[in-house]
């Protein structure tokens, strides 16, 4: 479809949903909403949402992560968000295959299954051998839907820039930064090459895992918009029968399945933001294998030690020290509140560490802190919702797996090994080579640097320089209130003396009245109606200030 058209589809959705929570700040949200209202709404809107195509699905997808924005009933809806869609024509299957590997398929494959085993709303999958007789799934993107995305993209951008129907969400919240990030997530899901890149790192990190494995691509077949990998045969765990769990101990493998991704986590900064029920089978050798590595993200080593050190925190029960690492990682507005921030935060801590049983996973306490941070006025990092939603994906995993496994127990039993993998992790010569170097150029550039400095202290040239008052934008800002002020005493210097004029004799009239005394009190109500013209359009109230903690 045309930008045109989509732009009206995507209008008449948010025209439709206008009073939606989504497009509020939560404060701002009345009270008074009865649950199944709200429910009702949340479903509505989750309808809509999917039906403006596989674009929106994702968004949904990705806004069931941000409970700073997303009320809880329709967080609930739009987690159900099934990523679905009728099966592309065989023929366009065909000729996309084609076009991307550049032989026919009777020369690509020993045999091809016309039926997909699985259809999505970006790519639908099919089974088939390659004349080596491996046999392999064969990932194909929908006909045109790097071109669909972008479209959609850019009108709901034009939207919330334009029309400002999400302005004030997108100030405190950050919902353009985050719509930037989801433009960029889903392009790199787009190009396959980036999910069979993923496949190999993951195949890597987990060798010491022989119970947990992921299919291997098949590089001379993937191109950007299409992938082959190995097929793997079996069953989805939340599918495995009663008779099976009684012939095999699940326990070894849902224990495996958590510190494979605490340690990708925390250790290699490696976040599989997908880890759903739906994609790990449990294989007829009794391994579980990990699919769908689209959507991976990765974590800088700073921030993945203060994600580290925010969730050791919350198991011990230390909430002051958990609300003073989220602080540290999240930016904080202008009203942010740090005294209620830190109290709750606290309270909240204290009763998921003291609870023996918890309703909620590590990963809904991290989402239930980022809300809170966002109540208080704290925007929190995307990795940490991102990490919260994966978390408590797993947590499913593990108890489809064992109903009475515990990810916080896994953590707490893993804690050493991680631990003990990240300081190894620091004596890698590479690293250590590339510290011994900045440590040598500052050694050798300390005296002069400290010779300077004194030479310009002593000859009294040491001088601060501030940032931001030489700015184009101060003093375009300074100039308009001149102007205004001036302005302002013109308009009125002309009324004076049309007053002063208006008791004069002259031959000159206008109206009955002296023609100098009207002419200048017309320029006057000119210059006062520009003016307040220009205030009510030009000027625009200054975005919440936010600062940041250095890292």
């Amino acid at each position: 479809m045309s930008e045109a058209n989509r732009l009206a589809a995507i209008s008449a959705f948010l025209l439709k949903h206008r009073a939606s929570p989504v497009f509020r700040p939560r404060h701002d949200q009345p009270a008074g909403i009865e649950p199944e209202d709200a429910s009702e709404s949340a479903e509505a809107f989750t309808h809509d949402l999917e039906a403006l195509g596989p674009t929106f699905v994702k968004i949904g997808q990705m806004l069931s992560t941000r409970p700073d924005l997303v009320p809880p009933d329709y967080l609930l809806a739009l987690s159900r968000l099934q990523d679905h869609a009728a099966p592309t024509p065989l023929a366009d299957i065909t000729r996309s295959i084609e076009e991307q590997l550049g032989q026919p398929m009777n020369k690509l494959f020993a045999e091809f299954d016309p039926e997909p085993v699985g259809t999505a709303s970006f790519a639908q999958v099919h089974r088939a051998r390659l004349p080596s007789g491996r046999d392999v799934a064969v990932k194909v993107q929908r006909p045109d839907l790097a071109a669909l995305v972008d479209t959609d993209l850019a009108a709901v951008e034009r939207l919330i820039r334009s029309l400002g129907l999400v302005s004030r969400a997108g100030e405190r919240y950050g919902f353009i930064d985050w719509l930037d990030e989801f433009r960029a997530t889903v392009r790199a899901e787009l190009d396959y090459r980036q999910e069979a890149d993923n496949l190999d790192t993951f195949h890597a990190r987990l060798a010491d895992y022989d119970r947990i494995s992921v299919p291997r691509p098949v590089w001379d077949y993937t191109r950007r918009r299409v992938l082959v990998m190995d097929y793997v045969e079996g069953i989805q765990v939340t599918a495995i029968p009663d008779v099976l769990r009684t012939e095999i101990d699940l326990v070894p493998l849902a224990n495996d399945l958590g510190k494979a991704y605490l340690d990708q986590v925390f250790v290699h900064g490696l976040i599989h933001a997908d880890p759903h029920p739906g994609n790990v089978k449990l294989t007829p050798d009794h391994r579980l294998v990990l699919l769908d590595l689209g959507m991976v993200g990765y974590v800088p080593p700073r921030l993945r030690d203060q994600l580290l050190k925010l969730i050791v925190a919350t198991i011990d029960g230390r909430g002051e020290q958990a609300a003073e690492t989220f602080i540290h990682m999240g930016t904080r507005l202008e009203d942010f509140d740090e005294a209620r921030f830190s109290r709750e935060t606290a309270r909240l801590v204290a009763r998921f560490s003291s609870a023996s049983t918890w309703t909620e996973s590590e990963g809904g306490f991290l989402l239930t802190l980022v809300e809170l941070g966002a109540h208080c006025g704290l925007k929190p990092p995307a990795e940490l919702t991102l990490l919260g939603k994966t978390l408590l994906n797993l947590e499913s995993v593990i108890l489809a797996l064992d109903p009475d496994a515990s990810l916080r127990e896994v953590l707490r039993r893993h804690m050493h090994d991680m631990l003990r993998e990240r300081t190894l992790g620091t004596l890698d010569l590479g690293r250590l080579a590339t510290e011994v170097l900045e440590v040598q150029e500052l050694v050798r550039e300390a005296p002069q640097r400290l010779s300077v400095l004194l030479r310009t202290l002593a000859d009294n040239r040491f001088r601060v320089h501030v940032a931001g008052l030489e700015e184009s934008h101060l003093i375009e800002s300074m100039q308009k209130i001149a102007n205004r002020i001036t302005a302002g005493v013109i308009a009125a210097a002309m009324v004076v003396g049309a007053a002063l004029i208006m008791d004069i004799r002259t031959p000159h009239t206008l109206l009955g009245y002296p023609a100098l005394a009207l002419v200048m009190f017309l320029v006057a109500v000119i210059l006062g109606a520009a003016l307040v013209v220009s205030s009510l359009l030009g000027d625009r109230r200054a975005r919440p200030k936010a600062e940041k903690d250095p890292l």
